[in-house]
Formats: structure tokens, sequence, C-alpha cells
């Protein structure tokens, strides 16, 4: 994954340190360099709304203000941020302050007082990673709606070809992997559900049907006939196939019928 280098020199930076003298060192450092789009302030209890409003992609953060340090100014942060990720590096003049900062959730830091060079790396580096990140959760973001809606026409496709099989069949039905019916349509509940013949059913032809569902193999019309109580007979062509999940593991069975006759 990459983007435009140019995208670098475009990034919002805001700096922060109550010096002025630093600020507006860096200011000049960062627009000698290229950057366009640097903004400051000397007051740190503004950085929390600051960054909600603009969502910076790098806070060059002194540590060490009245009032308000910048651990207190991270922790702040933290609290109006959907992510953990907190694009800071921190300005410090004390070796001992780079690890607390670093496990604050600093992602980088600066020593004073400022190596020029250094300062350039590490800002630059620091946004090239700031910026392959925001691009890979924009893809991220990207692909979940696109799995989404992609569910969503699946589903809408489905249910149009359920609502299709109903009403081109007689009879449609499923079952769940226990053989419980979650859905079913027509004379199915009286064929499958019963231990004992209902309807005048053929029993040979009722076991058999029984017998191929519950091998969980797929069949195409299969032949059932039916003996009704003023003596007519009726004939139905039936067929079936097991249901498997994303993990190919069985979760029911579904099935069709049409009546091949009226009942002479």
């Amino acid at each position: 994954m990459t983007f435009d280098p140019s995208d670098i020199f475009r990034a919002s930076i805001l700096i922060v340190d109550d010096q002025k003298s630093n600020v507006q060192m860096l200011e000049q450092l960062l627009a000698e360099a290229g950057y366009s789009r640097v903004s400051a302030t000397m007051n740190p209890r503004e950085v929390r709304a600051l960054h909600r409003q603009n969502d910076y992609d790098l806070i060059l953060l002194d540590l060490q203000m009245p009032g308000m340090d910048g651990f207190k100014v991270m922790k702040a942060l933290k609290t109006n941020q959907e992510e953990s990720y907190l694009p800071v590096i921190v300005l410090t003049a004390q070796p001992s302050h780079k690890v607390r900062a670093l496990q604050c959730g600093a992602k980088d830091f600066i020593s004073k007082p400022f190596d020029l060079v250094e300062v350039k790396t590490r800002i630059h580096n620091m946004l090239e990673v700031r910026l392959l990140y925001k691009k890979l959760k924009n893809y991220n973001k990207l692909l979940e709606q696109t799995v989404q809606e992609r569910t969503a026409e699946l589903r809408a496709s489905e249910a149009r070809y359920r609502c299709l099989t109903e009403l081109a069949v007689d009879w449609y039905w499923e079952q769940d992997e226990a053989g419980n019916f979650t859905k079913a349509v027509g004379p199915v509940l009286g064929l499958l559900s019963n231990p004992e013949p209902v309807g005048g059913w053929d029993e040979c032809e009722r076991v058999e049907l029984k017998a191929r569902i519950a091998a969980r193999r797929p069949f195409l019309d299969f032949v059932l006939s039916r003996l009704n109580g003023d003596g007519s007979r009726q004939r139905y062509q039936v067929s079936g196939e097991p249901m498997f999940n994303s993990y190919c593991g069985y979760i029911g069975y579904r099935g069709i019928g049409v009546e091949l006759t009226t009942p002479t």
C-alpha cells in the first residue's frame, strides 16, 4: 500500500510548546522543509479540542509545560479518540522522560536542544508511517462497507429466490440440523414429522424419503403418492438437498415438491 510522497508535505501538523522561541523555530524549520499545513498553540489545554476538530497527522508536543504537562495532554487525547494510536512526537530535554513518554502512547521523541537534521528526519518518518496507517484504516472501512453491502445484496437475492420458489411449487420446507422444521409450506409436516402414516401416504415411499433426508444426500424428482379418504389418489414429485454453512458444517435440509396429478 503506497501514497503520493507529496502527501507528506500536505499533512496537518500541530506544534505544542509554551516557549514562543521554540514554536517560531519549528514553524520556520517546517516551512523551509516544504510543509504547508502547520499550526501551533502555546496552551496545552487547547490540544484535545483542536485535535478533535482537525484530526492532526502529527502533534509535536513539549513535555514540560506549566499547568498541564505533555503527559497529561496525551492522557486527555486518548479520551476522545476512536483508536489508541496517538500521532505524537514528544519534545524533551530530559532523557528519563523518553521511555515514560513512549509508554504513554507517544510514537517517537526529539531531544532538546534540537538537532535540525534529526528533527526533519523524525518528522518525515513519522508522517510516512502515519499516512500509511490512515490509508490502511480507510481501506479497512471501505472493505467492511463493501462486505456489508454485498451481504445485504445476497440476503435480498436469497429472499427473492425463496419467494419465487414458494410461488412456483406446491411444497417448500426447511429443517435444522436436528430435523426440526423451521419453514414448511404444503402437506410436508404430515409426511415427515409423524412416526405413523398420516393422510394415506404410501408407507414405503415415505420411509424411503425420510431415509434420504436422514442420510443428508441430495435427491431429485422422488415420486410420492397419497390415497385420500374419498378413494382418489394424488402423486407428488419431490426434490431436496442438504444445507451447509461457510465452514462446511451441516445446518439442515431443504426441499420442494409439486403435484403431478389432480385427485382422481
